[in-house]
């Protein structure tokens, strides 16, 4: 039987958000990947979230990578290359630098793993391997579950997706340059299909957007989470939505129902220049509703995590040292709090580039540094170092444990839900701990 070795790497010099341990989600295209991979195979996860990377004989090798993960990537590749294994890199960084890749690899999947990675084991088979295996993005193939069986049983939550794309094109996301803008669902009982098989009861649902866009969203939504509470599953979950969620009392109810505790809002930001900035045009026409919106989640007993970017084109220092006093006084449960990154395929990569602004450009090496907590580019209203340090003392205003006591607290009352409440308590902790004491110590002592 041939072996099959999929790799999770993880960048071993940077603390950043998604490299801590306790805080991260298993890599789920890796079990989609295993997943797709015939009975003929035996196929094995080695993730760097808990072991180090050390040879073991495979006849192929399957990497994925985040971007600043990506020269960890490279590295294990070379060192399988060396010694004739053939390796594939797939996932969002290969895709959109493909040149790049193709350095250190044998061939690079673009696209979803569903169109590609089925041609290139009959390719393997066959011993005949090419380079470059792209996805037509007219012709996707529905999306896999993943097996879930090979995911490290240290990972705090599972993860499961039920659907792909994203219509809204901010500037600085990466999704529509790797899921397309058209929303795609997959069927409801295949997904309730997976949340049965999962073997853990906290998860992740990681749709960028879990009530979804166009019509039969709402219909949908609801016909998903019935389902989840009809079946019995009893699991408890996050899940990412866009503001609007909140104005579907209904659908809110049957979510709290179902087991949702925490939902993920892309905030971004409080004010309408930096919104527009990023093009986050949902979220402009209910501004000024955000703590009205909080308080909806809040009716079903469901904690709110807020997403916060530091580094709009409009930002001066006194901008984000107001959005650092809303963070505070906002209701919000748990915060998370990211530098503005240019990430390889976004506009605002391309934007960045053309105009010189880009700080750290040695690749692939410097992509270590693009881990959402550096300030890797020029930005426009204030210096470098300004940014870094109204980030580190945003930081440290936020993730304080004073702070972080007094947002659980106020989590109880709103919500009702000690659960929940403690969902949001974890959420605050896991960013405190994932290096941004370190990273805001260290902004502060060089600015």
């Amino acid at each position: 039987m041939r072996r099959l070795l999929l790799v999770n790497p993880v960048n071993p010099r940077r603390k950043g958000l998604t490299v801590n341990p306790a805080g991260v989600l298993p890599p789920l295209g890796l079990g989609i990947v295993a997943a797709l991979t015939g009975g003929d195979w035996k196929v094995e996860i080695l993730d760097e979230h808990f072991e180090r990377f050390e040879f073991r004989p495979a006849d192929l090798v399957g990497l994925t990578a985040f971007t600043n993960a990506a020269p960890r990537a490279y590295a294990i590749a070379e060192a399988f290359r060396r010694r004739g294994v053939p390796t594939v890199m797939g996932g969002i960084h290969a895709s959109v630098c493909p040149e790049e890749a193709l350095r250190h690899v044998d061939a690079v999947a673009i696209g979803e793993a569903e169109s590609t990675w089925p041609r290139i084991l009959e390719d393997v088979e066959r011993g005949d391997l090419q380079p470059v295996y792209r996805e037509d993005p007219e012709r996707r193939t529905p999306i896999s579950g993943a097996r879930h069986d090979l995911f490290h049983p240290r990972y705090l939550l599972g993860a499961v997706q039920t659907a792909r794309g994203c219509p809204m094109d901010c500037e600085f996301c990466s999704v529509t340059a790797f899921n397309g803008h058209r929303y795609r669902r997959r069927e409801v009982d295949a997904v309730l299909d997976e949340l049965a098989r999962t073997p853990r009861r906290h998860l992740y649902l990681v749709d960028d957007n879990i009530y979804g866009h166009g019509s039969g969203a709402r219909e949908r939504a609801l016909a998903l989470f019935e389902g989840m509470v009809r079946r019995g599953l009893r699991k408890e979950w996050l899940c990412q939505a866009s503001v609007n969620f909140a104005d579907h009392d209904d659908v809110l109810a049957m979510a709290a129902r179902a087991g949702c505790r925490m939902v993920f809002l892309g905030l971004e930001a409080e004010g309408a220049e930096a919104l527009q900035d990023a093009n986050k045009r949902l979220n402009l026409r209910h501004l000024g509703r955000y703590e009205e919106i909080f308080r909806k989640f809040h009716a079903h007993g469901i904690a709110v995590l807020g997403g916060f970017i530091y580094g709009m084109e409009s930002d001066t220092p006194e901008t984000l040292e107001r959005r650092t006093r809303f963070i505070q006084r906002s209701g919000v449960d748990a915060v998370q709090m990211s530098v503005m990154t240019p990430l390889p395929g976004t506009r605002l990569y391309r934007r960045l580039e053309e105009q010189g602004r880009l700080l750290h450009t040695r690749y692939p090496d410097d992509w270590a540094r693009y881990d959402m907590t550096e300030v890797v580019f020029r930005p426009a209203r204030m210096r470098a170092e300004e940014l870094r340090r109204a980030y580190a003392e945003g930081a440290r205003a936020t993730y304080a444990p004073a702070s972080i006591g007094r947002r659980y607290l106020a989590s109880v009352r709103a919500t009702g839900d000690l659960t929940a409440a403690w969902w949001a308590y974890a959420s605050n902790f896991n960013y405190l701990c994932a290096g941004t004491e370190r990273l805001l110590q260290r902004a502060l002592s060089t600015s």
